[in-house]
C-alpha cells in the first residue's frame, strides 16, 4: 500500500500496524531532526516515540496530503515545544544555595555596623536598578520570601530571583569600591 492509502486505512480503522508500518521508514529520519533540536541522544529517543504516541490522536483527526513533510513539520514543533517548556523549568544547585546561604552568615553581623558603613549601604542601593533594590529591600530588609515578593511585585519568580543574586553581587561590588 501507498503512504496516502495506509494514511487512509489507519484513519478509518485506528490500526497501530499500518500507522507502524507508515512510520517506521521515518524513525531515523526523525531521530535526527530530534538530535538537531534538542542536542541530547536520549531527549531526541524519547522524542521520537512521543512523536508516535502523538500521532496515534492526531492522525486520526488531521487530513494529512504530503505525510513526510507533514510529520517533518510536526516534528520539528514537537522539539520546539519541548525546548520551551525547559526554559521554563529553572534546576537549582542545593550545594550552591546552601554556600550562599553560608556566604550570607559568614559575613559581618549587621548590628556590628558602623553608621558610616550604613551610609555606605544606602549609597550603594540607590545604585542598583530600581528592580533589583526593591527586591533586595523586600528579601533581607523585609525578610520576605520569594513568593511574597513575587505575589507584592508582579516580577516573574526567575526574575525576583535573579534580581536578588545580582543586586546582593552589585552591592557587594559598591560596598567594596567605596
Amino acid at each position: 500500500m501507498t503512504e496516502k492509502e495506509l494514511l487512509i486505512q489507519y484513519r478509518s480503522t485506528g490500526d497501530l500496524d499500518l500507522l507502524g508500518k507508515l512510520y517506521a521508514p521515518y524513525m531515523s529520519l526523525l531521530y535526527g531532526v530530534c538530535f538537531k533540536y534538542l542536542q541530547d541522544a536520549e531527549k531526541s529517543q524519547d522524542a521520537v516515540m512521543q512523536i508516535f504516541e502523538e500521532l496515534i490522536r492526531k492522525l486520526r483527526i488531521h487530513e494529512v496530503d504530503n505525510f513526510k513533510s507533514w510529520l517533518y513539520t510536526f516534528s520539528k514543533n514537537f522539539c520546539l515545544m519541548q525546548l520551551r517548556k525547559e526554559k521554563g523549568t529553572q534546576y537549582v544547585d542545593i550545594d550552591e544555595q546552601v554556600a550562599i546561604g553560608h556566604d550570607y552568615l559568614d559575613e559581618s553581623d549587621p548590628k556590628e555596623w558602623s553608621e558610616s558603613q550604613f551610609e555606605k549601604l544606602e549609597m550603594c542601593m540607590l545604585t542598583l536598578k530600581p528592580e533589583q533594590e526593591r527586591c533586595i529591600r523586600l528579601f533581607y530588609l523585609e525578610q520576605k520570601c520569594y513568593k511574597d515578593i513575587v505575589a507584592l511585585t508582579g516580577i516573574e519568580m526567575n526574575k525576583v530571583k535573579s534580581y536578588i543574586q545580582n543586586g546582593k553581587r552589585n552591592l557587594k561590588i559598591c560596598m567594596e569600591s567605596k
